[in-house]
């Protein structure tokens, strides 16, 4: 099996937005109460039915260009422990597939990386990808909605 590095928003990141710090649209992290199953960015596990949570717009990427995708995500807007078991699936992975794809050095997508992959098979399919060595890191997102989850960096 291969080993990779599931990653989670920066705690930084997190508590910014958590405090009001714009999104990547400038508009102000929105507050609502969780009807439970919403995944955090920052801890990666649920965000529990009941609990307040903010839904932001999100770019995972140092700088703008081309590339840089912008979409919501969620995240528990009480301060929640930034996800440490890198080498495991992160339990917010609920869904039976995602979408992996790999990203160059560059921040751009390598073309040919990306597709649907079943949830048990993500780590398998990274070893894959990482075989490339045009590929600097993965993005996981959603199959239906293409929003990011996580990243996947080389161990």
């Amino acid at each position: 099996m291969t080993t990779v590095h599931f990653i989670p928003m920066p705690s930084a990141e997190a508590a910014a937005y958590r405090e009001g710090t714009p999104d990547a649209y400038g508009l102000a992290p929105e507050q609502r109460i969780s009807p439970g199953g919403y995944p955090c960015r920052h801890c990666l596990g649920p965000i529990a039915s009941g609990e307040p949570y903010l839904t932001l717009a999100y770019r995972p990427f140092p700088t703008l260009q081309p590339y840089a995708e912008t979409g919501p995500i969620f995240l528990h807007a009480i301060a929640c422990p930034r996800y440490e078991a890198a080498e495991v699936l992160p339990p917010m992975l609920e869904s039976p597939d995602y979408i992996v794809r790999g990203y160059g050095y560059d921040d751009r997508i390598v073309y040919g990386s990306g597709g649907v992959v079943e949830t048990r098979a993500i780590t398998e399919r990274a070893g894959e990808l990482f075989a490339n060595p045009d590929i600097a890191y993965l993005h996981v997102r959603s199959a239906r909605n293409n929003c990011y989850q996580c990243r996947i960096d080389r161990p």
